[in-house]
């Protein structure tokens, strides 16, 4: 597989999540300033959703018949746009804390988020036990509340199977939950079907300060639903390095096994954040930041799990889709902002971008 950039266009502030239409035609950014825009790929004509969040804006999902956005932010709260006329129709109050990530259900009637603070729950610094459900289930097509999942935060991401009954989150100390949306309400229905940790996700810090740093977050089901993959960074020795090894790994998630892992040799040092399953289901991407190394985005084998392609594209990849087709990626970047002389504004730290796929 071979990844060549075609496009790129600017936005002012960097961009941490993206919805795009199935061929990659229209695209939608949500920014760290809060706003949400539209870009069309085609021009690069860009515009603005009406409302902003009051922090940053960390998520967003379009609606299978394309005529609704929602966005998730650091506020806690999930808008939903018109997309027609840019305007919010509606908003919901989900965390008193962060919404790290959201996911669409594929079907389009359910939206996730996934939330948690670290707060010291002892004199360790151990993670304190959560203090709302660390995982909420919306109906998009009400905004009502219609699950509620515990979970040990932080929670920093979260999947839904292809036919979307399963819901996967996981979070900074490794820990990865599975729950059926769709059995029957009752003692039982909060309860996981399948649930592991993976210590090769996080690390407890030893040099100035101790508290666990890492995490899993992204996760993908693949296309025929049978495996998960997890993604983020692996353990280091100094928790405020942020170069623990670029990681993946593979499960079994109905049995919350190991399948297998990034090999030695084929990674560097960084944060993972996003992951992507090509439509045939033969390579799956995955990409970042890195701190050492020479790829921050990386096409890997869904037969062996061997690296096919990498590109170090000199930026933070944030959010990345294929298109239905397999023919095009589309992903969302954050640039640093360069040398800032005092009393001037700051570079344009957005981007999205656009690449061919040659299978």
């Amino acid at each position: 597989m071979k990844l060549t950039r075609t496009k790129q266009y600017e936005l002012p502030f960097g961009v941490m999540g993206l919805a795009a239409t199935p061929d990659g035609s229209q695209v939608y950014a949500a920014c760290m300033d809060g706003s949400v825009h539209a870009v069309e790929m085609a021009t690069g004509k860009t515009e603005v959703f009406e409302k902003k969040h009051d922090a940053y804006g960390s998520g967003c999902v379009l609606l299978p018949d394309g005529r609704t956005l929602i966005s998730a932010g650091y506020d806690g709260v999930l808008l939903w746009h018109d997309v027609a006329t840019r305007k919010c129709v509606r908003e919901v109050k989900a965390h008193a804390f962060w919404s790290w990530q959201m996911a669409l259900s594929p079907d389009g009637k359910r939206v996730a988020s996934v939330t948690g603070q670290y707060l010291p729950g002892g004199w360790k610094y151990e993670p304190a036990a959560e203090t709302e459900p660390s995982v909420k289930v919306y109906d998009t097509a009400t905004g009502a509340l219609v699950a509620s999942y515990g979970h040990t935060p932080p929670v920093l991401s979260c999947a839904f199977s292809p036919d979307s009954r399963h819901l996967a989150a996981a979070n900074m100390m490794g820990e990865v939950r599975v729950w059926d949306t769709q059995a029957a309400q009752g003692a039982e229905s909060g309860k996981p079907v399948a649930q592991w940790t993976s210590p090769d996700f996080t690390s407890w810090g030893t040099t100035k300060s101790h508290h666990f740093s890492g995490g899993i977050y992204s996760l993908a089901f693949s296309p025929d639903g049978n495996v998960l993959v997890g993604c983020g960074m692996g353990p280091m020795g100094d928790p405020m390095a942020g170069n623990g090894k670029m990681t993946w790994q593979r499960w079994d998630w109905r049995a919350g096994k190991k399948l297998d892992q990034i090999k030695d040799g084929q990674h560097g040092s960084g944060l993972m954040e996003t992951l992507a399953w090509h439509p045939e289901g033969k390579h799956f991407l995955m990409g970042g930041r890195q701190a050492q190394g020479t790829w921050n985005v990386a096409v890997f084998s869904a037969a062996d799990g061997s690296l096919v392609t990498s590109l170090d594209s000199k930026s933070r990849l944030t959010r990345a889709r294929f298109t239905a087709d397999g023919k095009g990626l589309v992903a969302s970047v954050i640039v640093g902002p360069g040398k800032v002389k005092a009393g001037q504004p700051w570079a344009a730290m957005g981007r999205v971008q656009m690449y061919s796929v040659e299978v």
